[in-house]
């Protein structure tokens, strides 16, 4: 399967939101989907670095990192360690570092663009709120589709074409 979205909105419209045409595909899986968890924080990826290190089967990470184009949330060592912990995708209002790195590995990656320099890790942000960005409203718990089309939320479970 090369497209995820376009058959989801012929058969499931009405039960999709689309997210606005923001993000870049940066991971080696351009497909991806799974259950919502948020993640906020500003030029920090504590956070980001705890939940990785957690079982991410059948989970996407949705980061709202404010629109920060200054520091990079995600880099190699953290994509490597949510992809050996099942993560299925991540999703950043932010930048990511690494890129040619993250390219190779089977997980799905957005963001906003790109920036080499590291975060602070403050222990600063908040797990599992509700968060908003790129014209959705992100909440734990909502699925989540995304391929090289675009991204798109739903509240339930939808059976994947």
């Amino acid at each position: 399967m090369l497209d995820l979205l376009p058959d989801l909105f012929d058969h499931y419209e009405q039960q999709l939101q689309l997210a606005e045409p923001v993000f870049t595909d940066y991971g080696g899986n351009t497909i991806f989907s799974g259950e919502i968890v948020t993640v906020s924080c500003f030029n920090d990826n504590s956070k980001v670095k705890e939940l990785v290190a957690t079982d991410g089967s059948g989970k996407v990470m949705v980061v709202d990192g404010k629109g920060s184009l200054t520091r990079a949330l995600l880099g190699d060592m953290l994509a490597e360690k949510a992809v050996s912990n099942g993560w299925q995708g991540i999703v950043i209002n932010g930048c990511i570092r690494d890129a040619g790195t993250i390219a190779t590995l089977p997980l799905g990656v957005k963001a906003l663009g790109c920036n080499p320099i590291k975060t602070e890790k403050l222990g600063v942000g908040e797990v599992n709120i509700a968060i908003n960005f790129a014209g959705l409203n992100f909440t734990a718990g909502q699925f989540i589709y995304g391929d090289a089309n675009g991204l798109a939320i739903s509240e339930e479970k939808l059976s994947v074409i």
